[in-house]
């Protein structure tokens, strides 16, 4: 089992353009506003406050990167879908996300997050199939696993696995859910 044993936030920066370069292999998280990327971060290194959570949706407005052990690099991206900002500053988050996918030289896979309280979005949706089609390789994770009921949690994971025709991981910021099971697949493919 790995062990997160570092846990450092690097810095925040509006554009691809700005982000330093690491030699390190990158996972870049994408998600609906508010599904819990950054809480994510805060359970997988166990560190309440390493990211910056809050129950206000949009907080994420800038690429935030993390040091992993020094062994990777995750990139918190804005999250998508939120409607209470304007259209232009909905436009540009959408360009940043894009332009970091596609042109980050150090990306290996990125982690979609898919709120397990809700069926999958259109907007979740359009994001896979862009993530499909320019070829980029993606982990599914059913985030807040904790707010449905055990009875109902293979039903919900069958439907998401169906609709987006992958593996998807059930996971709880709360409870742990899922923890040493997406750990294990951070490390998999950024192993030098």
């Amino acid at each position: 089992m790995i062990k997160i044993t570092k846990a450092q936030f690097l810095t925040s920066c509006p554009t691809l353009k700005e982000c330093p370069k690491y030699d390190l292999p990158e996972v870049a998280l994408v998600g609906r506003s508010n599904v819990g990327k950054s809480s994510f971060i805060n359970a997988i290194t166990n560190r309440k406050s390493l990211a910056k959570t809050s129950n206000t949706p949009g907080k994420t407005r800038l690429i935030n990167l993390y040091n992993i052990n020094d062994a990777l690099i995750i990139a918190d991206l804005p999250g998508y879908g939120y409607a209470k900002v304007s259209k232009t500053e909905q436009a540009r988050w959408a360009k940043n996300l894009e332009e970091y996918i596609l042109k980050r030289e150090s990306l290996k896979f990125v982690i979609q997050f898919i709120d397990a309280r809700h069926e999958v979005q259109n907007n979740d949706l359009q994001m896979r199939e862009w993530l499909d089609y320019h070829n980029i390789p993606v982990v599914t994770v059913a985030a807040k696993v904790d707010a449905v009921s055990k009875n109902a949690l293979p039903k919900i994971i069958g439907q998401f696995s169906q609709v987006l025709k992958t593996d998807v991981v059930g996971f709880s910021a709360k409870t742990g859910y899922g923890r040493e099971k997406v750990i294990e697949l951070l490390f998999q493919d950024t192993t030098p």
